[in-house]
């Protein structure tokens, strides 16, 4: 049986740790991680952090990784789940009418969504956060707030079918209960049974 497709979302300046942990988690699961971005090559990610003496946030080079696929190619119904990553890539991507197609569809849809640090710019700019609760860094408190979204300074907000982190360091929160959401919509496909709405 083919494994069930997960879209990761990424650009350049992708925050290295945000994209990676989600990426190899999806494979431990036994989903088919496929990689996302402006177009189908390779894309330079970051280290993405505030180090001692700055007030603001440096990035160093990390690792590259491959976009399978651009995000105009994509048919979001081929997909069980989506996940935006942090890092600077979304401050640049946010406003691409394909990828903004696809994020809507997911929340549409109530299919597990998963969002860390900056990602929470991808589904605001779709507006889809309002009235939704959310956990991001808090410098895009601001982001969250003005389209409408509840900001929650925890490492891991859930809010139905929207599962939150604030930076990297919460991906042992947040990720556990997302990769369940994945497992248990799965398990209901294969039953023939239809997929509930966003649990809540």
């Amino acid at each position: 049986m083919a494994k069930e497709k997960v879209l990761i979302v990424i650009g350049d300046a992708t925050e290295t740790v945000d994209t990676l942990y989600p990426y190899f988690r999806l494979q431990e699961a036994g989903f088919e991680p496929v990689v996302a971005g402006p177009e189908a090559r390779i894309f330079q990610m970051v280290l993405h952090e505030v180090r001692p003496g700055w007030t603001i946030t440096r990035e160093w080079e990390g690792y590259q990784l491959k976009a399978d696929i651009a995000f105009r190619d994509i048919d979001e119904t081929g997909y069980a789940g989506i996940f935006f990553s942090g890092g600077r890539a979304p401050e640049y991507i946010r406003d691409d009418p394909d990828l903004i197609r696809i994020t809507r569809y997911f929340f549409d849809q109530s299919l597990p969504v998963a969002s860390v640090c900056h990602g929470v710019e991808i589904p605001a700019r779709a507006d889809r956060v309002r009235g939704r609760r959310m956990a991001t860094v808090p410098k895009c408190q601001f982001d969250l707030e003005v389209c409408g979204g509840i900001f929650v300074n925890e490492p891991c907000v859930i809010d139905g079918n929207l599962f939150s982190g604030r930076t990297f360091h919460d991906h042992g929160h947040y990720m556990g209960p997302w990769i369940r959401r994945l497992e248990e919509d799965r398990e209901k496909r294969q039953a023939g049974s239809p997929v509930a709405a966003a649990a809540e």
